[in-house]
Formats: C-alpha cells, sequence, structure tokens
C-alpha cells in the first residue's frame, strides 16, 4: 500500500473498493483519458484496471499508486513507478477537469515530486507527456522540470520526456 501524502488542499491515499466507480469515471472522461496511455478505454477496460490496483499493484507491492481525494470526493489518479521508457521512476497524474485550472495540478506533482526524492531517495524523477498536452507542459515547466528528449510513436505523435533532478544534482 502506499503511503498517505498530503498537500494544503489534497488527500493522497490507497484506493478502496468503494472509489470503482469514480475511479471509472474519471478515466472514461476523454478530457482526462486522452493523455492517459494509450487513450480512452472501454469501461470494462477501466474497470478491470482498477481492479488490477488491488490484485497486482498493491497485492505485490510493486509501485505507489494513490487516489487523490479533496475532502471526500476523489478527484485525481498518481502514480510513481519504475518504467523502461524513461529508465527510471516516472510520474503519472490525472485530476477531474471540474478541478483544473486551480492549482491542485501544481500541489500534487509537487508532492508526488517530493516523495520520489525524499521517501525514495531519488536523484531524479521523470514524467512522459504528450507534446499537444500544453497545461500538463506548462505545469511542469514552472516547477522545474526540463526537456531531456522527445519520442516519436508508431503513430507519429509525439511524446515529450521531462525530467526534474534534485536540487545541487546535475
Amino acid at each position: 500500500m502506499p503511503p498517505t501524502l498530503r498537500t494544503p488542499r489534497l488527500l493522497l491515499d490507497a484506493y478502496g473498493p468503494g472509489d470503482e466507480e469514480s475511479f471509472v469515471a474519471l478515466f472514461q472522461d476523454t478530457r482526462v483519458s486522452r493523455w492517459m496511455g494509450d487513450g480512452p478505454a472501454a469501461e470494462a477496460e477501466d474497470r478491470a484496471l482498477f481492479g488490477r490496483i488491488f490484485s497486482k499493484v498493491y497485492a505485490g507491492d510493486l509501485f505507489d499508486v494513490w487516489a487523490v481525494r479533496r475532502g471526500r470526493l476523489l478527484v485525481g489518479h498518481a502514480e510513481i513507478k519504475r518504467t523502461e521508457e524513461v529508465d527510471g521512476h516516472e510520474i503519472v497524474y490525472a485530476l477531474a477537469p471540474e478541478v483544473w485550472g486551480s492549482g491542485l495540478g501544481t500541489e500534487l506533482v509537487e508532492a508526488l515530486v517530493r516523495h520520489g526524492f525524499e521517501s525514495l531517495g531519488l536523484s531524479e524523477v521523470h514524467a512522459t507527456v504528450a507534446a499537444q498536452n500544453k497545461a500538463s507542459l506548462r505545469l511542469l515547466d514552472k516547477i522545474g522540470f526540463e526537456h531531456a528528449r522527445d519520442i516519436v510513436e508508431d503513430d507519429g505523435a509525439v511524446t515529450r520526456v521531462l525530467t526534474r533532478r534534485l536540487p545541487g544534482r546535475s
């Protein structure tokens, strides 16, 4: 199970079985899912993904996955995990469109980076973002992520790899 993280307005904690409907609603919202993984998926696939958080990720203590809450409402999803794509630890985050533009994305990403540096002992944290996802690219740039390289996907789309290093590391 992931450790509980707090920001001034958010609580990041483990998903519970009662979060399934909110999780599925978040991932079924195409404004969110268009930027996640391979894009929008069928509802059944999102329900299966939710189940795998418990049966695989939490059961095997594979990596940290959080429900992102504001008050009692589930408003997002977050992860930090080692991936081959970046050859290091990558953060993954999504927020419900209802809270976009409120500064919660900055709080969320800062909490993930802090966890990576302080709890996991990492010297750098990465993010992969679709080149068209201007809002996420702005957010990451604002808090110190730097462009490392581009990945050209099979369909020609460009994914930007961004890195934030522990202060004092080059």
